[in-house]
């Protein structure tokens, strides 16, 4: 007979942010009677090395993933922890989707310099702010919100985003409320960014807790973490957004949640320019949220998002 494992190794990248979620994690799992002490493993990505390219013209897209999921699949790590709006909506074959614990704050958030006079709503920025983001959906959003705002790139982590804002590259920068709260920098935060307007990224605010499919021990331990509401609802967001991707980073906006026991999802599909949107909506029952997200898909594509998203493919295969 097999002795249990003394450890469970816990794949992660480096930065502030995803150690606070790995450690969350493996603090949860000290807390699950029977499991192995966690330790966490810090693993490099693509996106991590790469910093001076824009986010939309890094070819591939797990390049906050890749690593970590090869060194699973590899045995080098027993479980991941990831974003989940960074995972890949297809994981490669031998690895799952083993928990999704729970959401946190799912919307985008407006933070300013500190030197700045304080900005209480979104409508309160200022005409022609320099505005920064890594995100083709938070630009597009934005270009379709506010046309009169500069658009700038934005790349590395929390801290260094916002070390950036304050000295003066930028005006203005949008980020995950969520990463910003879990790294207790809630207060740098001057407004939220409405459903009404600025639907999140896929996934947003929840972390995704990936494992080998075939790991029985793991599956146990890991299924403690489960959140079944936020489940359903990225389960939705994601085949909505397999749906649309083809492939290619695309700018879409998807939002679901339980209400009064069913599954409400909202999407859009915005062109980069912000000038054409697509929105809709859809409810069922929880059960079907994979369902439900397919269809809301397809009901976008048919209403025009379609046509955004072949335009959007081509420009970006010209490039």
């Amino acid at each position: 007979m097999n002795s249990p494992p003394r450890r469970i190794r816990i794949g992660t990248r480096g930065s502030a942010l995803a150690r606070w979620q790995a450690e969350y994690v493996a603090a949860t799992l000290r807390a699950v009677p029977g499991t192995p002490d966690p330790e966490l493993i810090l693993i490099k990505t693509e996106g991590d090395r790469i910093q001076d390219v824009p986010l939309s013209q890094v070819q591939g897209k797990a390049f906050f993933t890749k690593e970590i999921e090869e060194s699973l699949l590899q045995n080098h790590v027993d479980l991941a922890v990831h974003s989940l709006k960074d995972l890949a909506t297809e994981m490669p074959s031998g690895l799952t989707l083993g928990a999704v614990m729970e959401r946190e704050d799912p919307r985008d958030a407006l933070l300013f310099s500190q030197a700045q006079e304080p900005v209480h709503t979104p409508d309160d920025v200022p005409r022609g702010a320099k505005v920064g983001t890594s995100s083709l959906r938070r630009r597009a959003l934005l270009a379709r919100w506010r046309p009169d705002l500069q658009l700038a790139e934005l790349r590395g982590n929390v801290p260094t985003r916002i070390r950036k804002l304050d000295e003066g590259e930028y005006d203005a920068i949008i980020l995950a409320a969520a990463g910003v709260k879990r790294l207790d920098l809630a207060h740098r935060i001057s407004a939220y960014l409405p459903f009404e307007t600025f639907l999140p990224a896929v996934s947003q605010g929840a972390i995704g807790v990936q494992m080998r499919a075939a790991d029985a021990d793991v599956a146990e331990w890991v299924g403690k973490l489960e959140h079944s509401q936020t489940r359903a609802a990225t389960t939705a967001e994601r085949a909505l957004l397999r749906m649309l991707e083809g492939g290619c980073q695309v700018p879409v906006g998807a939002f679901a949640e339980v209400e009064n026991s069913r599954l409400r999802v909202r999407g859009v599909v915005c062109s980069l320019d912000g000038t054409r949107a697509v929105d809709g909506e859809i409810s069922g029952s929880v059960e079907d949220a994979e369902k439900l997200g397919v269809a809301l898909a397809e009901k976008l594509l048919r209403q025009g998002g379609g046509e955004i998203l072949d335009e959007i493919r081509g420009e970006s295969s010209e490039r």
